[in-house]
């Protein structure tokens, strides 16, 4: 959704900055390399020493939102008291305990009608950017790059943040690799629970994803001890597991589209009814489900 809102009250004006400034020029955490992030259409949302379990050669570096800005438009930043009322509630539902780090209104440079607003925030000790219209309307959550690997494609490098892109599946965990004590847990509070996936994160949490009557998310720290349980979007019908290649193009569309250079988890399917996708954007898990058209039902952030 694209609907301008031109800025013509002191109200609203107090909502972005007063001077714009151009999308190659926030001194603040750019590097030296104005052009490659300009082309990119780069904006610093945090530094990469903010992300837990991450060992930064650089601490100073920057993680970077990609196509946040491109070349014909100017930002200007956005306190997080004046981010709009539908962001605000957006962000509290889905990154329940999230912290702001900064915030952009989007025009084109030759006016202030604002056409974007560009959201930075830490969740679970990792960065999320996510770009809303200018009503305030989920749109997609962008891509994140190193600032070191800023001119690489989707950042493989191995050790880095997103080194996960590479398809290699570094996080993966088996089922019968999970910790004894996590085992247990399942025994003694969800017995009937079907394992289906599970994954370890940058911090070393675990996500365990199991069946029961429906999807779940169970989190546990590196220790083992639990965390949170979340139930995923409904899953009609039969739980088979499907790779990539058998999703219909209308989902892999949708999730290209809305989570740019994701990572394929999972995904299970019953085609007469719908399909369930996990997947991993910048470090955080998330679980999208579509209907057997394959038409976008609902999307579930899970850690």
């Amino acid at each position: 959704m694209k609907t301008a809102i031109k800025i013509k009250s002191v109200l609203l004006a107090t909502v972005i900055a007063v001077s714009f400034s151009s999308c190659k020029k926030d001194q603040s955490l750019e590097t030296n390399q104005d052009a490659a992030l300009a082309e990119l259409g780069a904006v610093a949302i945090t530094s990469i020493s903010s992300i837990s379990g991450v060992l930064a050669t650089n601490s100073t570096d920057s993680v970077y939102a990609i196509n946040a800005c491109k070349k014909d438009k100017k930002k200007a930043k956005v306190a997080e008291t004046a981010l709009l009322p539908a962001i605000t509630t957006y962000l509290k539902t889905n990154y329940d305990g999230y912290t702001f780090k900064r915030a952009f209104a989007i025009t084109p440079k030759k006016g202030n009608v604002v056409e974007s607003y560009v959201v930075g925030i830490m969740f679970n000790g990792k960065p999320v950017a996510i770009k809303f219209s200018a009503t305030g309307v989920f749109v997609q959550v962008l891509e994140l790059r190193e600032g070191q690997d800023i001119k690489r494609k989707g950042d493989h490098r191995k050790g880095g943040c997103f080194e996960d892109r590479d398809g290699k599946q570094r996080d993966s965990l088996a089922i019968t690799a999970l910790p004894q004590v996590i085992k247990q847990y399942f025994a003694a509070n969800y017995a009937t629970d079907t394992l289906k996936g599970a994954w370890v994160n940058k911090d070393a949490s675990i996500i365990v994803i199991s069946k029961n009557n429906g999807f779940f998310a169970t989190s546990f720290t590196a220790s083992g001890v639990f965390i949170a349980r979340k139930t995923l979007p409904p899953h009609p019908g039969k739980d088979k597991e499907v790779a990539l290649s058998a999703l219909p193009a209308s989902v892999t569309s949708y999730l290209s589209t809305t989570y740019p250079n994701y990572v394929f988890k999972k995904a299970f399917a019953d085609t007469t009814k719908g399909y369930l996708v996990i997947i991993d954007a910048n470090m955080t898990k998330y679980a999208v489900a579509f209907n057997a058209s394959g038409a976008f039902v609902e999307a579930k952030i899970i850690r």
